[in-house]
Order: C-alpha cells, then structure tokens, then sequence
C-alpha cells in the first residue's frame, strides 16, 4: 500500500502527464499565429513564470552554484528542446495531433536505444523484443503511408536527447528549465521585435484574452514541470514509467475525436505494435522492479 508521500507523487506526476496530454488544444488555439512566434512566446513568458517562482521560494541564486561544463550541456538541451517544441506546435497546428502522440509512445524506447548505443547499456531478451516490436510498428507506417512518421521520429529524437543529456546534467528539472528558458531567452526576444518591427507581430494586436492566453502559455509549460518534479522525488521510476503513457494517449483520444484526425487501418496496426513494444517493455520493468524490492 503506497503512503501518503508516495500517492501525493503519484497524484501530482500524473496531473503532470495529464496537462501534457492537453496541450494540442491549447495550442490549436492559436491556429494562423507563426510557428517561431508561437514558440518564441513560450520561450520568453516560460523564462518570466519559472524565474518568478524561483524568486517566490527564496531560490534566486541557485544559479551560482553552477560549473561551466553544467552550463554548456544545458546550452544543448536547451537546443533540443526548442526544436521538440518548435515541431510539436507546428504539428498540431497543421493537423498531426496524432504523429505526435506516436512520437511520445516511441520515446521510452527511443531511450532505450540511447542508453545501448551511447551509455553502452545491455539489454536482455525482453527489452529487444519490445525494440523490435516498436520497430516493426514504424516501418509498417512508413511502408504503408510511404514516408517516414518524420514528424514522430524528430519528437522522439529529440526529446529522448534531451532526456539523455538531462540524466547526465547534476541539476534539478526546475532549475534545469530555468537556465534553458534563459540562454533560449536573448534569440526569442530579438526575434519578436523583428516581427514588431516589420508589422508581423501578433501580442498586443489581437483580442485581450488572446493575448493573456498567449502569455499563459508561460504558466503552462513551468506548471507540469514542477509538478512533475515533485511526482519524481517521490515515486518509484517504475511507477514514472507508466504514468509517463498517460500524455500522448489523451493526445491520441483528442487527435481521433475533437481534431477528427484520419485513424485508419494503418495508423491503427503500427500504434498495435507500438502498443506491444510498450507493453513488454513495461513488464520488464515490473519484474525488475519486484526483483529488486524483493532484495
């Protein structure tokens, strides 16, 4: 029976995920708003939220404990996840709600990968069958639709990356973002006052709520975070694990039913053998775990 600490981590992670999962409608809001706005927006109001709430907890000079090579790995981090931004909003504003629910499904495994071929990590049996499986889903995509899932192999990529240069990065996810959010801070800036300057410019010309909405976004991005940052302290990465499926399928649901997205017999094979891959996957981890604790 989990305690009170642990269902608190487990309630607050999945909240995380949840919010996550969420954010193709907000972003749809913005439909017609350019992608490098959009994203720009995130950048420069995610960098007021996060710095806010560090001020607001009395950790305002946290950031003099850092070492140079800590601040060079989050300059590629902060590299990455612009990019996992950047494409994610611009998939769901031109209507691929669902290949980014397919690149957040592969992402564990596309972690997995990374850990082989750059941690020198081994796997056993299980772990290359879920591999294989999830590699079995992609190319049956891509053969069938006769493209790559381009747009979910960048996001997987990416984001996967980003997590594997974050493990090996001593600092702390919220502390982490907020360094990110401000090396990524001086370019978004500049770039918004471009777009000013040439009459491109959306914030402060267009509906009120539109732009509360558009620095909410700020808010948003820092909110799952912490949360999820709490739900980590306190929850077996195991339990992490499962909860972390929670996001792209409510991305999945709403692709299929409010963005009324095509789902056909394609899409609905290749998700089967990604859903396998997960699947097996997931009782690996379990065993391991219940290993362990046995011990």
């Amino acid at each position: 029976m989990p305690s009170s600490t642990q269902r608190g981590g487990i309630a607050a992670a999945a909240i995380a995920y949840f919010i996550w999962g969420l954010f193709p409608l907000y972003w749809s809001l913005f439909r017609g708003v350019p992608t490098f706005q959009l994203l720009a927006h995130r950048v420069a109001w995610c960098a007021v939220a996060v710095w806010l709430y560090l001020l607001l907890k009395g950790d305002g000079g946290w950031w003099r404990r850092l070492e140079s090579g800590t601040v060079v790995r989050l300059v590629g981090t902060s590299l990455l996840i612009s990019v996992n931004w950047g494409l994610y909003i611009a998939a769901v504003n031109s209507g691929h709600v669902i290949d980014t629910s397919l690149g957040y499904f592969i992402t564990p495994l596309v972690n997995v990968l990374f850990g082989v071929l750059l941690l020198r990590e081994r796997l056993n049996g299980l772990q290359w069958l879920a591999v294989a499986c999830a590699a079995t889903g992609v190319s049956y995509l891509a053969v069938a639709l006769g493209a790559l899932p381009w747009i979910a192999l960048v996001l997987a990529l990416s984001f996967g990356g980003y997590g594997l240069v974050r493990k090996m990065t001593p600092v702390d996810a919220v502390h982490g973002l907020a360094l990110e959010s401000t090396i990524l801070l001086p370019p978004a800036v500049a770039y918004l006052a471009w777009c000013e300057a040439q009459g491109r410019g959306v914030f402060l010309h267009q509906a009120w709520h539109r732009d509360l909405l558009l620095a909410a976004g700020g808010v948003l991005t820092a909110i799952p975070l912490v949360l999820f940052a709490i739900g980590a302290r306190r929850v077996p990465m195991t339990m992490l694990g499962f909860l972390q499926y929670l996001a792209p399928s409510v991305a999945l649901v709403l692709g299929i039913l409010v963005f009324k997205e095509p789902f056909g017999r394609e899409q609905l094979v290749a998700f089967g053998w990604i859903w396998v891959a997960l699947a097996v996957f997931s009782c690996d981890a379990l065993q391991r775990y219940f290993r362990s604790a046995a011990t």
